[in-house]
């Protein structure tokens, strides 16, 4: 059997973009903007894995503009919510007893996805629906959100690494040894999400689900884009 005893790489803080007139990321950032504004599209609901169309929408804007439409949104009613909730916790069987360094390893490579090609997105997207300036979108749907994922699975590897008692109850010679297993919250984690912060919206569901627990995820009805 496998005997290694992997370590998360040590995260340092994202640095932040300038934005400054003639840059790569200022003339990227406003195609992207240009193209998120004008072309409306319809979001799903995500459940166990699949896009559920409702035919209920209603519609995401722009907060500085109330008449342009980013978005079609699906709501949902007590039939999806409740599929929501069988299916998640259906999928914590087998994600609960997944290696922690393998659960790490999905949102460490989602932060490098972040700092890279989805950075332009995340911002637009924000600035767009939460009508943020492009340094505010920088700090909050990027550099914040991409720490998040990156120190949270640190702190998951220290939490289960201290958490041991480093001395057996009996003493050094009393022939017991100590074992602490870290069980997952059961059942589900509803997360209900703020319309002013991009990287909470992300975090607020990601943290418990990082941990082996899953979570139902409720975005703020003025911030779905």
């Amino acid at each position: 059997m496998p005997n290694a005893i992997p370590t998360i790489p040590v995260p340092e803080n994202e640095p932040v973009l300038g934005f400054l007139p003639g840059s790569l990321e200022r003339k990227t950032l406003n195609t992207e903007l240009k193209r998120l504004g004008s072309e409306p599209i319809e979001i799903p609901l995500i459940i166990g894995g699949q896009e559920v169309r409702t035919g209920i929408t209603v519609d995401a804007v722009v907060p500085h503009d109330h008449g342009h439409v980013l978005a079609k949104v699906h709501q949902a009613g007590p039939e999806e919510v409740a599929e929501a909730i069988r299916t998640s916790v259906e999928a914590q069987h087998d994600w609960s007893r997944m290696p922690y360094e393998a659960r790490a390893a999905i949102f460490l490579k989602a932060a490098d996805l972040l700092a890279g090609p989805w950075r332009k997105t995340f911002n637009a997207s924000t600035m767009l629906n939460q009508s943020k300036t492009c340094h505010q979108a920088e700090i909050d749907a990027s550099c914040e959100l991409i720490d998040f994922f990156k120190f949270n699975c640190m702190y998951m590897q220290q939490i289960y690494q201290q958490v041991q008692p480093p001395v057996p109850g009996g003493g050094a010679a009393g022939g017991v040894w100590n074992q602490v297993e870290c069980r997952p919250l059961e059942g589900f984690v509803y997360s209900i999400t703020p319309f002013n912060f991009t990287s909470i919206a992300a975090n607020l569901p990601h943290a418990p689900v990082l941990m082996g627990g899953v979570s139902v995820w409720k975005p703020s009805p003025s911030s779905l884009f």
